[in-house]
């Protein structure tokens, strides 16, 4: 890897075939790539479906990656391993077996057609900032501490369901 590189937060998730499985082999895709490596993984949480409430319950994680890639191209290099692992986009906030969400990029605020940072729902989710908090509870996100707006988040029905963040390489 280059010697310019940034660290990104990355939100997986998943609740379709095996969605630990998934999330494991899409941080290995990652990780196996000479401009990333993944630095941090939060434990997997089992958590209530978001916005389409009438599915299976998701399994979500966070990750921290040291990446030399710049932002459109990590979206770009996320969206090959949903595809490879056979996301299918079909409805939004649906069933999925895969999908990896940047959530931040360094401290780049970025809005295009492909990749908006920091992620535009993330403060409002606990599925994120539980996990994201485990890891990177300083990190700064619109002025505040991921710790601090964790501790302002809604939780209800998120279980941790791995003992520690090393579950991907087992």
């Amino acid at each position: 890897m280059s010697a310019e590189t940034v660290r990104a937060a990355l939100g997986l998730g998943a609740n379709l075939g095996d969605p630990a499985a998934a999330m494991a082999r899409a941080l290995l895709m990652l990780d196996d790539g000479e401009d990333t490596a993944v630095a941090a993984v939060s434990k997997l949480y089992r958590t209530p479906p978001w916005g389409l409430v009438e599915q299976p319950p998701f399994i979500n994680c966070c990750a921290l990656v040291e990446t030399s890639l710049p932002p459109q191209a990590l979206m770009q290099r996320c969206l090959d391993i949903e595809k490879e692992l056979k996301r299918v986009r079909d409805v939004r906030w649906g069933p999925r077996l895969i999908d990896i969400d940047i959530l931040t990029y360094g401290t780049e605020t970025l809005n295009t057609e492909t990749v908006t940072i920091p992620h535009p729902r993330m403060l409002e989710r606990g599925f994120v900032l539980m996990p994201l908090a485990e890891i990177a509870p300083d990190l700064a996100v619109n002025g505040r501490s991921i710790a601090e707006w964790a501790s302002d988040a809604d939780m209800a029905g998120i279980v941790a369901i791995s003992d520690d963040g090393a579950w991907w390489t087992a």
